[in-house]
This record gives structure tokens, C-alpha cells and sequence, in this order.
């Protein structure tokens, strides 16, 4: 049988005539901060100290043990990243220039000192830029000419930390006779009946030897003679249970076993989870564009999505668990989608299993963003080699339901003036029209792919169209007030956002000693937005009076406006279902700590964003939406059920005096959206006045003016504490108002996000991790929109 000896311990990296100790998987930055050689780059303005790092070569090393008992001994890499060369006992067993794909070298005969020579990767970008031309990007780093992730180059939210090391497994395999070299399990249902096809391919030692396949599946078992190298296996198993986005329904999962034998028993073993479910992508014309709508098992689905950066700029940092409380964050938001963005990574096993187990649906970008990519060689083989690659290796995930040629770089040739900068060279047209749809087609036929985001489907017209396929909504952020988004109705919203700063604690501990201010130098560092802090200023601005000197006011009502914009957008496009058919929330995370448009910070805390998804992204959805005719309730129903409910409108006063109001019935069809119009006498008339409505515990508001022309009482509000939680009971309208609970405890955790309390009503706030509960420092931790001075 096939055994492991896996390579994790003794490795050392060379440093100054010393060998640091070395973790692998790792990198050469986590080396150097384990040897207290550089400083924390996430702290203070560390990454500057450290670019140094990104310019040198660097070699690990390690001793081999001899191989015993075996024919055949492999070395394998599952990742180097990025430019090596490999040798063991002084020989050379290959150069290497692709972080996305795994290596294999036969060392059968060899043993002894083992070391790999990472070069810079900036040099091995610039010598292909030389070799190939200029082409343009959206940032002043190399990154296209390079099979690396490109925002380890740095990004508008992410630290220029170019990394090298040996950044996944490494380990020895020692076999004899045959091993399995791959599988690729095509997976498909017909009626209620499962279908498993297992496309295998083999290495031999010995070609005349006699081999078996058996593989097993949902209590079937089917047995095959393998001749030669290659063989199928083909199962069907009866009335399988499918697979199910969450809230959809279950996430049952098979077990795929598939073992491999000569006459005197097994020689090696693949085993995979698998799930039984259809997924088309209905991209038909219609009478409002194109379309670009999910269909799983039948079922049309709005998308709720988020889009996923990676979660460390050091990507081996990431375990299992932290994936896991990640993804689950998004699950507990009511995120039914998460697309892996085509700047990062394929990521680990342990992240598609997480999503196939939570019900995320994964939208798998390749690893193409914001540039003009050279198709000539050395580049072109390597990108082949690694779709095909990853392509097997993340297939039996029924949590994937597409696959996308690219970010944002079709609009790029289009719009960003490449195509005059380009004069005729090769950008990557490609492979997102020509090679990587070729590749998907052959490995993975029963998924969809599309040729990148956005991309309207045709060159006639305009990649951008928001009538037509996938939408990139980012004029509003760059340019406009969020309520711009109301303008259009896209078919998919692939990205749109808001920026705000992280948590008070995640801005205390990054910046340690500094005062801070928004334009405090460690908090600019942190900022990597194009006039990031400009666009937050006039974007608040459209809002509320931007405060002057006072930091913790302006940190609350920034937040406060990412969640506002946010939910525009999503209320605006969720109420207009089928047209728009789904919307993919830039960003979730944060790779370190920083100022961005993500929901979940640098060190893993929610900002009220996240919050306000849970409310956004709920099955049940009220809204109040200014359309041509007048002002209309629209309830959005994406539950299995019909929704029945009684339904209040009030029209208020902010000094908390009910002007008008009714009750109407309310009867939402499954999966549809209702519209109720708002009779006219309801309507909030000028800035003293706005409209709430009520039904089945949801609530929806309507403000007609912005905050800064509300003449708001001053707020009062009660506050009483008892053992994981803080009550408020308001005396006045409170808007907006939130317990900032890592300023009671670094550890302490909210479980509500911002709420609108009318006069009388209260809430109950439930915190984790303070120790100490106090009244008076409860208070000092509540915010709420208060009336312009």
C-alpha cells in the first residue's frame, strides 16, 4: 500500500550565515517574525520595514531520510510559491514558476540534503516582462507575469507583502506496483437516481501487472479491470438525497472510495466527499436584457453573496478552523454564495468542504485580476497546467456551481485604455474566451463557466452593461451618493461596496501608541484605497456633518454609512427579483487589518455591516422604495412557504407622535416579491417626518431627507446591564444605535448590530466575553445618530 512520510519537521531557512528554524507550510515572512528578525508588518507601518523581504532569494533546506521497502519514492510538493529550483543531494531535479500548481519529482535512487532556492519573485516577474513586453494593470506591481497571487503585490485593501516559501504540504510517497495519479469524478443525476463516473489514471512501476478498481458509493460497489494506464468506473446509486444550497434545504454527502489493487491486495486509495444536485446558469434573453440566474435542482435562486479575498496575506496561516468560523460567519449572515476572487488563490480542501457542509454556494474565479495577462509562453503552459489541475482537484465539491475566466479584466480592455496601450499584443482574451472554457468543457462538463466578471456576453456590447449578465456597480462608491444605486436594476450585482474602518480594538492593537485620527499616519498606512479617506469624507458628508476632532464619532458614523449603503443596494436589487437575480457583496474579509469595504475585519470582528447583512440577506425582507408611481412596501419572500402576515404603516413625527396610520393585509407567494403601495396620505411630508412599517417582527424605514437635515430630539435613552447583556429602553426616537463592545473588552462581542428604537421601545443586547459588567461603561460604549449641532 502507497505510504506517506510526510516533510514537516527540520526544515531551516538560510538567513545570514544562520538556519533559522522553519515551518512548512510557511512562509519566508512567518520565518523571519518566528526568529524576531523583522517586525510585525501588520502592525504600525511594519510592511514598510519589511519590503526588503520580497527582493531576495531565499533557500530552505532539510535532509531526506533513504527510502526503503518500496519501487518507487516520490517527492511532492502540494505548493511552492513561487520561483524555485529543487535539488536533493546536489542534483537538480527541476526549476519551478507557478504557485497555483503541485509538483512530483521520482527520487527513488536519492537521498541527503534536500534544498529549495526560492528566487524573488520580483525578479522572475521581470524577467518575463522583459522577455514579453509591457502590459498594462491597475497596479504599479509586476504581478501578471507571474503564476503568484497577485495581491500578495498589494491591493486597494490589501499590504505589499511579496511572499516566498514552501506554503503547502510536503511530503514523500513511497509505492510499487501502481499508484492512482488521478481521478476526476463527474457527477450527475437523473430523475432520482445518482451517477458517479471515475475517470482514473495510474503510474506503474510494472506494466504487466494485473490491476482492479473498486469503488464504493451510497452502499453500491462496483469492481473494473484496469488495462494500461487509464480506466472508468461508473456507479449509480439509487434515490439519493440532494444537495441543497442553505435554505434551500439539506447538504447530504456521499462518500466516494475508490481503491486500487494488484493480486496481492491494495496498492493506494482516493477517497472524496461528493453531493448529488444540478446547477445551470439560465443566461437568456428576455425582454429586460440578458439574464444570469442560478438553478440548482430545478429551483431559480437569488444569489445572497459576499466575495472572498484571501484571509491572510500569508495564506499558510489559515487553518482549517479558522476557514470554518469564516465561513460559518457568512453562513449566520444569511450568505448563500461566496465567490473566491480571481486576485487570490484556489484555496484548501478545507474551505470547499466547508462549504459544501454549510450550504455556500462557491463561485470559483481563476486567478486572473485587474491586468493584461501575456498568453505566450512561459505563462501559457503554466496556465493550462494549473486549470487543469485545480479544475480536477475542486470538482467533486457540489458546493461549486461556477467557474469564471477572470476579474474584471474583459472591462478593463474595454474602458481602462489598454486596448490603445496594448497595440495588438496578447492579454488574456484567450484564455477566458478560448482556452480555459475549452478546458472546463472537457474535465468538468456538467458545470457552467462564464468568461469573466463582468461580462455581458458579447463584445457588441459594452462588457459593463448592467442589462446584460454580470454587473460591477462601482461609480457609486467612486463618485456618487449610494442612493444612486437605485438607478439601475442589473441582472447580477457581481460586486458593489462601501468602505469603513475596522473595530476599535482591531485599529488599537494594529496601531499601538498612536492617537488616533483619520488622517493619523497609521491609519493612512492602513488605507489603500485610491483617495480612500476623500471618498468616506464626501460620501459622509451627503449624510451627516463630518465631525472635526472627534475620532470616535466620525469611526461610528462611517460605519454606520457602510451599512446604509449596503443595504440601499440590496433592498433596491432584492425587490426587483427576477430581474436582478442576485447580488455579491465586496468584500466579507480582510487580510490584516485595514480600512476597507469588508464586513468582517483584519482580526476576525464584525463590523455592523455583517450585522446588517443577517437583516439584508433574511429569507423575509421588508423595504420601503421610492418607485415612478410613489412610495411602495416591498416584501420579498425567498422562503419555500407563502408568506400571509398583517401589515402597519405608520407615519411618524421624530418627536415620536404617530401623524397617520393603517393595517393591510399581506400575502407574498413563495419565492416572489409583493408590492404594497404606500397610500398618499401616509407619505412622510418634509424632514420631521418618516415612515415605519411592521409585519411578522420585521421592520422597514423610511427617512425622505438625510440625516443632517432631520432636526432629531436629542436622544434618552435607559441603559441596564446584567450578566451578558445590555438592555436600552428608549425615551426618545434612537437611530442607529450601537454597542461598540470591543471598547467594554478586546474579547467582548455584540450580538445586534445598529436598531431604531421609537419612544418606548427597548432592546435586549447580548455580550460575550466581558468579564465585568458595568452599567456607566455601557453607556460610554453605546452610539446613536444624534441631531445636528
Amino acid at each position: 500500500m502507497l505510504e506517506v512520510t510526510p516533510l514537516t519537521e527540520g526544515w531551516t531557512l538560510r538567513y545570514e550565515g544562520a538556519a533559522l528554524p522553519a515551518a512548512v507550510p510557511g512562509c519566508v515572512h512567518t520565518d523571519l517574525l518566528a526568529a524576531g528578525v523583522i517586525p510585525d508588518p501588520f502592525l504600525g507601518r511594519g510592511e514598510a520595514e519589511v519590503a526588503w523581504v520580497g527582493r531576495r532569494d531565499w533557500t530552505y533546506d532539510i535532509d531526506v531520510p533513504a527510502p526503503a521497502g518500496h519501487e518507487q519514492t516520490d517527492l511532492v510538493f502540494d505548493g511552492l510559491d513561487t520561483a524555485a529550483e529543487i535539488r536533493l543531494d546536489g542534483q537538480l531535479l527541476g526549476s519551478v514558476r507557478n504557485m497555483h500548481r503541485s509538483y512530483r519529482f521520482d527520487v527513488t535512487a536519492l537521498q541527503g540534503p534536500l534544498s529549495v532556492r526560492f528566487g524573488s519573485a520580483y525578479t522572475a516577474a521581470e524577467a518575463v516582462r522583459e522577455l514579453l513586453g509591457e502590459r498594462p494593470n491597475a497596479y504599479p506591481e509586476p504581478f501578471q507575469y507571474l503564476r503568484k497571487m497577485a495581491c500578495s503585490f498589494g491591493w486597494d485593501w490589501g499590504p505589499t507583502l511579496v511572499t516566498a516559501g514552501l506554503w503547502r504540504p510536503v511530503r514523500l510517497e513511497h509505492w510499487s506496483t501502481a499508484r492512482i495519479a488521478r481521478v476526476r469524478p463527474v457527477v450527475t443525476v437523473r430523475g432520482s437516481t445518482g451517477q458517479v463516473t471515475l475517470h482514473v489514471e495510474v503510474e506503474r512501476t510494472r506494466v504487466e501487472a494485473d490491476l482492479t478498481m473498486e469503488a464504493r458509493v451510497g452502499g453500491v460497489r462496483v469492481r473494473a479491470v484496469l488495462d494500461g494506464t487509464s480506466g472508468v468506473v461508473r456507479l449509480e446509486v439509487p434515490d439519493v438525497e440532494l444537495w441543497w444550497p442553505r435554505g434551500y434545504g439539506e447538504q447530504p454527502l456521499y462518500e466516494v472510495e475508490l481503491t486500487l489493487s494488484d493480486a496481492q491486495g491494495p496498492l493506494d486509495a482516493w477517497h472524496r466527499r461528493i453531493g448529488f444536485r444540478t446547477v445551470e446558469l439560465d443566461r437568456s434573453p428576455d425582454a429586460h436584457g440578458t439574464g444570469f440566474t442560478f438553478v440548482v435542482n430545478g429551483v431559480r435562486v437569488f444569489a445572497r453573496g459576499v466575495n472572498w479575498i484571501p484571509d491572510d496575506v500569508f495564506p499558510s496561516r489559515i487553518t482549517r478552523e479558522r476557514y470554518r468560523t469564516r465561513l460559518t460567519r457568512a453562513a449566520n449572515a444569511g450568505v448563500d454564495l461566496v465567490r473566491v476572487w480571481g486576485g487570490g488563490i484556489y484555496e484548501s480542501e478545507d474551505f470547499y468542504e466547508a462549504c459544501d457542509e454549510l450550504g455556500l454556494m462557491v463561485w470559483q474565479d481563476f486567478p486572473f485580476a485587474c491586468a493584461a495577462y501575456p498568453e505566450e509562453q512561459p505563462l501559457r503552459g503554466e496556465v493550462e497546467a494549473e486549470a487543469r489541475e485545480n479544475v480536477v482537484r475542486l470538482m467533486p465539491h457540489p458546493s461549486l456551481v461556477l467557474w469564471n475566466g477572470n476579474n474584471e479584466n474583459l472591462w478593463g480592455f474595454k474602458d481602462w485604455g489598454w486596448e490603445r496601450r496594448l497595440a495588438g499584443n496578447s492579454w488574456g482574451e484567450g484564455y477566458y474566451l478560448g482556452l480555459l472554457p475549452r478546458v472546463v468543457a472537457e474535465l468538468d462538463p456538467g458545470r457552467p463557466y462564464a468568461a469573466g466578471s463582468p461580462w455581458s456576453g458579447s463584445w457588441e456590447r459594452h462588457p459593463n452593461d448592467p442589462a446584460h449578465g454580470t454587473h460591477h456597480s462601482w461609480e457609486v462608491w467612486n463618485r456618487a451618493d449610494y442612493g444612486d444605486y437605485r438607478l439601475h436594476v442589473p441582472r447580477f450585482v457581481a460586486e458593489f461596496g462601501w468602505q469603513a474602518p475596522p473595530a476599535y480594538a482591531t485599529l488599537r492593537r494594529a496601531l499601538p501608541g498612536e492617537v488616533l485620527a483619520p488622517d493619523s499616519p497609521g491609519m493612512l498606512h492602513h488605507q489603500k484605497a485610491d483617495d480612500g479617506n476623500g471618498k468616506l469624507e464626501r460620501g459622509l458628508a451627503r449624510h451627516f456633518p463630518v465631525p472635526e476632532g472627534d475620532f470616535d464619532r466620525w469611526h461610528y458614523l462611517t460605519q454606520v454609512n457602510q451599512a446604509r449603503a449596503v443595504a440601499t443596494g440590496i433592498e433596491h436589487w432584492r425587490s426587483h427579483w427576477p430581474v436582478c437575480a442576485g447580488t455579491i457583496v465586496w468584500q466579507l474579509n480582510d487580510c490584516w487589518p485595514v480600512t476597507s469595504w469588508a464586513a468582517i475585519d483584519g482580526d476576525g470582528r464584525a463590523k455592523p455591516l455583517w450585522h446588517e447583512l443577517r437583516r439584508l440577506y433574511a429569507d423575509r425582507l421588508l423595504t420601503l422604495q421610492p418607485r415612478a408611481g410613489g412610495l411602495v412596501l416591498a416584501a420579498v419572500n425567498q422562503a419555500a412557504e407563502p408568506w400571509s402576515e398583517s401589515l402597519t404603516l405608520r407615519r411618524m413625527s421624530v418627536e415620536g407622535v404617530v401623524v397617520g396610520e393603517t393595517t393591510v393585509s399581506l400575502s407574498v407567494a413563495a419565492r416572489t416579491v409583493a408590492d404594497v403601495p404606500v397610500p398618499g396620505e401616509l407619505r412622510p411630508v418634509g424632514p420631521k417626518e418618516f415612515l415605519v412599517a411592521d409585519a411578522d417582527g420585521l421592520r422597514a424605514l423610511h427617512f425622505p431627507v438625510p440625516d443632517r437635515e432631520v432636526p432629531y430630539a436629542r436622544p434618552r435613552f435607559d441603559v441596564a446591564v446584567t450578566p451578558g447583556a445590555v438592555t436600552v429602553t428608549a425615551h426618545t426616537l434612537v437611530r442607529d444605535l450601537l454597542l461598540q463592545a470591543d471598547r467594554l473588552d478586546p474579547a467582548a462581542e455584540a450580538d445586534t448590530g445598529l436598531v431604531t428604537l421609537l419612544p418606548g421601545e427597548r432592546v435586549t443586547i447580548g455580550v460575550r466575553g466581558w468579564e465585568t459588567p458595568d452599567a456607566a461603561a455601557a453607556r460610554s460604549a453605546l452610539y446613536c445618530v444624534e441631531p445636528t449641532r
